[in-house]
């Protein structure tokens, strides 16, 4: 969602920033519940403001998919003291910027001002939360640009059902609501009634269920006053989000699935797999696993494929690991006529020489170096600290692992790298896609 309003002059500061260093935090809750995460830093004049809530695609009921994202976009619409359509004029007038995003697992806004005016971001996070204004208006308005979106990224973007998984996951999780998409289905938007979207934000949008950042230029003290001042008093309309495990049954024979894309030309062949959640050492592994296979230029199968066989023109990859379990998805873009069980042999002999041979002692090194640099680089903007506070707090248990996540990384050994893919990257544990040009045919809808 792009709501991303731009002050140069408040951003000249922020590249200075590095987080080499041990990242310093407080943490404490309110009498309301709200966790609330204070990371002190005085080298530039900056501060953002974040807030994430514990409500994803995943809390969605049958029917009703998409509340999570649509929100997203509604509660920028106005509260009973910011007029609609204000939000981001405020910002901006205030030299701040803006932007929110949701998950599977959680739904975070956040604002970044001059720290002189950290108590603006402050009292508009507090308006959102103690009394947006949700009306007809606000929601049709809103309808019109989650639809907008959903065309811009997934039904005319090529490979958008790839990049957004909308054609991945629903083929690996037959149970567990991962395998929805978090846009949703915009037939179950037009069908919900303007109380089921006030029922929503009473249900989801409470103290108890969400965790407060503020990062960067701060006196901590004054900073506890005036939370206190614009969150103490907000009152709890429901308990907190008391999730249920869903069990998904493991795959143990592959799966094969064809998708279609009208926006293409080039088709696809996608390996993917149901890998571990967020907290588990190997879902690291994995990172590093999909950074030697399809990592860039000089990764395995890209060597392979697109250089020395030249049967693709491009290899891709994504592993995320969410709250209950993770996915990592690895395919090629064909070049020419696609030969798929040649395709698939060449595919696999990569994976069988990861699950046989020990990566070298060079590759491994460069492994540990680029880690390092993307987990430096992460968090070298306050916003970045920010959301990973909140993201470790809330979905890992335990914001101090934003200071553990280097440690484990440099733990993992080449011996870790081959046992992992022998416990997840076999055949029988897929889904094989066929990801092709133009339109489904009738007789397969």
């Amino acid at each position: 969602m792009k709501k991303s309003l731009f002050t140069l002059a408040l951003f000249m500061f922020v590249g200075f920033y590095s987080t080499a260093q041990k990242v310093e935090f407080e943490e404490y809750k309110l009498d309301n519940g709200l966790h609330v995460i204070l990371h002190q830093e005085n080298a530039a004049p900056i501060v953002t403001v974040g807030v994430m809530y514990q409500v994803g695609a995943k809390d969605e009921v049958e029917g009703r998919t998409g509340f999570a994202h649509f929100f997203e976009h509604l509660l920028f619409e106005g509260t009973e003291n910011i007029e609609r359509g204000e939000w981001f004029n405020i910002v901006s007038a205030n030299g701040g910027r803006n932007n929110a995003n949701t998950t599977q697992d959680r739904t975070y806004y956040y604002e970044t001002f001059p720290s002189n005016k950290l108590e603006i971001g402050l009292w508009m996070e507090s308006e959102r939360m103690l009394h947006p204004i949700i009306e007809k208006v606000g929601v049709d308005t809103q309808n019109e640009v989650v639809k907008e979106e959903k065309r811009q990224r997934i039904d005319n973007a090529p490979y958008g059902k790839i990049i957004y998984r909308t054609g991945v996951n629903n083929h690996l999780f037959k149970k567990h609501p991962y395998g929805r998409s978090v846009i949703g289905s915009m037939d179950d938007l037009n069908a919900a009634k303007l109380d089921e979207f006030i029922s929503f934000n009473e249900q989801y949008y409470n103290p108890n269920n969400a965790t407060l950042v503020v990062a960067g230029d701060i006196d901590v003290e004054e900073t506890k006053k005036m939370i206190l001042d614009y969150f103490g008093s907000i009152e709890n309309k429901a308990e907190a989000n008391n999730r249920k495990p869903v069990v998904e049954d493991p795959i143990t024979e592959t799966r094969y699935a064809t998708e279609y894309d009208a926006n293409i030309q080039i088709p696809a062949y996608i390996f993917s797999y149901i890998t571990p959640k967020s907290v588990d050492k190997d879902a690291y592994v994995l990172d590093y696993i999909s950074s030697i296979l399809t990592g860039g230029n000089s990764s395995r199968m890209y060597k392979r494929m697109v250089d020395q066989d030249k049967v693709a023109l491009q290899v891709l990859a994504f592993n995320q690991a969410n709250q209950d379990y993770g996915t990592y998805t690895m395919g090629a873009l064909i070049k020419g006529e696609p030969d798929w069980d040649s395709l698939k042999a060449t595919m696999d002999e990569e994976i069988k020489k990861l699950q046989t041979e020990l990566i070298s002692e060079k590759e491994y090194q460069k492994l540990k170096n680029q880690f390092e640099t993307r987990f430096v680089n992460a968090n070298s903007r306050i916003e970045g600290i920010a959301s990973s506070l909140a993201t470790y707090q809330m979905l890992q248990g335990d914001a101090s692992r934003i200071n553990n996540e280097l440690n484990i990384y440099n733990s993992i050994t080449r011996e870790d790298i081959m046992a992992v893919a022998n416990k997840y990257l076999n055949p029988n544990q897929r889904v094989e896609i066929k990801y092709l040009a133009g339109s489904e045919p009738e007789s397969d809808k």
